[in-house]
């Protein structure tokens, strides 16, 4: 955990398909090497990006996919990686994912707020009852794809559980940002859970804000992120600078502020802002097919695909920010990455 709490870069890890919709393990190992070889410090795996339905009994791909990213960390990475496992769904399957994740060796879980009909003391015993099994981060989800409104005294309450590590902060929104830092900030245990950022839409704003607290002002230690999905050399070395500029140095701040619009301007291309969010996971699938890490952009659900102009979108972004694409850096090592 003490990587963790030092503050990483951590990618939200994708699916690899092949036409038929099927695993394909050549790929999904391929990402996890460049995960690694980026310099990523964790890898979240069972998320929203690596898409919910692996769940689904038709699918059946929840285990296979967490043990081959596990599998290919130990085996490739060389140094410590925070591997963090997404839960999901009412306790007992939270529980039962939980368990899974353990037994392949993951060191947290990142537990989704996504419970129908679970009020805030429901959600608080849920944490408690995953935290039995394996160490806890919490999610703050943003609106636009099913979150729902979570109260300061909620995140106090979760930050004092003991086995939570971590909160990560993904409401796309300002207030709720803010609210969650300084309730973290606010609790008994407020030194033992690092806050990371979630919020796709402004990373770098996050990452260079000291957050007020009663504890005293408050960096968000890292991310956890979506984004970090595709472009994750540049991501590590823009992480470096952020911590540059945090010391004091005045040209890396001046780098990361020229580079937080457009950080976000790539991000709305990816994840589809103007298509509310329809295409975020074809649009990371879009922009590792051209870099040759997929094969194609195909998701469990046939409809999930790219909206109308995102594929334009992709292409103005990532011609007009090639800081930010790892083009020449997985151009040197694919072949070996999916030998």
């Amino acid at each position: 955990m003490d990587l963790l709490a030092r503050g990483t870069v951590i990618p939200a890890h994708p699916l690899a398909l092949d036409a038929g919709r099927k695993l394909d393990e050549r790929r999904q190992r391929a990402l996890t090497r460049y995960y690694l070889a980026a310099g990523a410090g964790g890898l979240a795996v069972a998320v929203h990006t690596t898409q919910f339905a692996i769940r689904e009994p038709s699918t059946g791909l929840l285990s296979p996919v967490l043990e081959l990213a596990a599998e290919t960390a130990r085996a490739e990475a060389g140094r410590p990686v925070a591997l963090v496992a997404g839960v999901c769904g009412p306790t007992a399957q939270a529980v039962a994912e939980a368990e899974l994740a353990a037994s392949l060796g993951y060191d947290a879980i990142l537990l989704s707020p996504q419970v129908p009909g679970a009020d805030e003391e429901a959600l608080l015993e849920r944490a408690r009852a995953v935290g039995e099994v394996i160490p806890v981060i919490g999610f703050y989800l943003q609106h636009a794809v099913g979150g729902s409104h979570l109260s300061s005294s909620f995140w106090s309450a979760l930050a004092d559980l003991p086995t939570t590590v971590a909160v990560k902060v993904a409401p796309f929104d300002r207030y709720r940002t803010a609210d969650v830092v300084r309730a973290v900030g606010a609790a008994d245990r407020a030194d033992e859970v690092a806050v990371y950022t979630g919020n796709d839409d402004d990373i770098i704003g996050d990452l260079l804000t000291r957050y007020p607290t009663r504890t005293g002002p408050r960096w968000i230690a890292g991310g956890l992120l979506g984004q970090w999905a595709v472009g994750t050399h540049a991501a590590v070395a823009l992480f470096d600078d952020v911590r540059r500029a945090r010391a004091g140095d005045h040209s890396a701040l001046l780098r990361c502020l020229t580079r937080r619009t457009q950080l976000t301007d790539a991000n709305g291309a990816v994840f589809d802002v103007r298509g509310a969010f329809r295409g975020c996971i074809a649009g990371v699938h879009e922009v590792l097919r051209r870099q040759g890490l997929l094969e194609g952009i195909w998701c469990l659900d046939p409809d999930e695909t790219l909206s109308p102009g995102q594929a334009e979108e992709l292409t103005r972004v990532t011609t007009a920010y090639p800081w930010l694409t790892d083009d020449q850096f997985i151009s040197e090592h694919l072949d070996d990455w999916l030998r």
